[in-house]
């Protein structure tokens, strides 16, 4: 067995393998790929969940501590910048190749390390974010475009001329958007059904259901497996909309992974998803479903992998021993300064800022219990009021009719005093 042939042992890293998302995925299905061809991939992570576990179900090692692999790998495939240092500066004399899947979150940011070999970007804007890193090299990038696992997705829709059901496919959606819902109801689409983590129906085989519905809003690989069973899709999420894919805007999109840069094409409104929707044709969707099932196979890209991790390895033969610890220790102290310690200061700020608001809105809900408490006596207060007014009333009522009586004696005495019969009466009172 030569060097160009034998097994490689892959250690492979990513933040998490419990959600079922777009890196963790990724990894899953290019393990499997390649322990399905004879290699020893090792998947690697601190947070292990539901793709820990469908990893381990196809026999495939996973470790959360990394001094459970006794044996140092061929190969380091990285995803996500803090697992990946960690597994070169645990294994400090083996080729790392590390993956960037994404423009925006700070995981995906691309460490420059000595070690690493290779980069790959996954798509057009992943690689312009390596491009523009600094210490790393354009020759020493590659892009490999997402993909679909066509052996799953072997469910293919034919199209019926008018669409008569749609759906969500997303993770961040917890209902079916209203701009989407007018959309459809307008055009007389009246299935329409969401699945996704955030809406409390994930599902763990989208090619189960992908391929029972004419259109898929999605983005992304969720995207590609959706085109790729047969379905028209609109390229949407969150609060942002690309459109319609057709044949002729294909390839830039595929170019973007069908992701953010492509979601910043219009407003979401119903009256935009209206409009893309009228877009819909299945003899052109049906197009578009062959050239993805012709160009995103993975198992082309998986053999790309191979290729690639390979080359990396002969590299490493030529530059590795030259590397020395000092160009490590520096490299790292880098990225400790770039990229850890304004996360970490930023965070324990963070804490203080939380723990001060803690503070404060623990004194304000001790204030407003006892504003609570007081406002609780307010009932008794204002019926013990009543009652004294009630009495104050009865007294005032009391004395207004002494008065009144004494006023009309007094006039009865004045009346008496004026009449004949008083001299008599004093006259007989002597």
């Amino acid at each position: 067995m030569t060097p160009e042939t034998r097994p490689l042992r892959i250690l492979m890293t990513n933040n998490t393998l419990s959600l079922r998302a777009g890196s963790e995925l990724y990894l899953r299905d290019l393990a499997i790929s390649f322990m399905k061809r004879g290699h020893f991939p090792v998947a690697y992570s601190r947070t292990l969940g539901p793709v820990a576990n469908d990893l381990r179900a196809a026999t495939i090692p996973v470790i959360d501590d990394l001094s459970e692999m006794s044996v140092a790998p061929d190969i380091i495939h990285g995803q996500h910048h803090l697992e990946t240092m960690t597994a070169a500066t645990h294994f400090p004399h083996v080729p790392v190749v590390y993956t960037c899947h994404g423009w925006v979150p700070w995981p995906e940011m691309p460490p420059a390390f000595p070690d690493i070999m290779r980069y790959v970007a996954v798509d057009d804007l992943c690689r312009e974010r390596l491009l523009t890193t600094h210490g790393i090299a354009p020759n020493a990038i590659t892009t490999l475009y997402n993909f679909a696992d066509l052996k799953r997705f072997h469910r293919v829709r034919k199209l019926p001329e008018k669409p008569g059901s749609a759906l969500v496919f997303s993770n961040t959606r917890p209902e079916v958007p209203r701009a989407i819902r007018e959309a459809c109801d307008r055009l007389g689409i009246e299935k329409l059904d969401i699945v996704g983590k955030a809406s409390g129906n994930a599902i763990a085989n989208p090619e189960a259901i992908l391929a029972d519905y004419d259109i898929v809003f999605a983005k992304a690989r969720s995207a590609i497996e959706a085109m790729a069973s047969g379905c028209a899709v609109v390229v949407a999420d969150k609060e942002r909309l690309a459109g319609m894919v057709t044949p002729e805007n294909l390839a830039t999109f595929r170019g973007l992974n069908f992701g953010i840069r492509t979601l910043q094409q219009q407003a979401f409104t119903s009256d935009n998803v209206e409009r893309e929707l009228k877009l819909y044709n299945a003899a052109e969707a049906g197009k578009v479903t062959q050239w993805i099932r012709s160009n995103a196979d993975m198992d082309v890209i998986a053999d790309a992998w191979i290729d690639l991790y390979r080359d990396a390895v002969d590299r490493w033969r030529e530059v590795g021993p030259a590397i020395t610890d000092e160009e490590r220790f520096a490299a790292l102290s880098r990225y400790l300064v770039g990229a850890l310690s304004p996360r970490i200061k930023a965070a324990d700020q963070n804490i203080r800022d939380r723990k001060n608001a803690e503070a404060e809105l623990k004194s304000r809900r001790a204030e407003l219990a006892r504003v609570s408490k007081e406002a609780k006596k307010v009932p008794d207060l204002e019926k013990k009021l009543r009652n004294e007014r009630a009495e104050r009333k009865t007294d005032t009522d009391e004395r207004l009719k002494t008065k009144a009586k004494l006023k009309s004696a007094r006039q009865e005495l004045l009346d008496i005093k004026s009449s004949r019969v008083w001299p008599l009466f004093r006259k007989f009172m002597n």
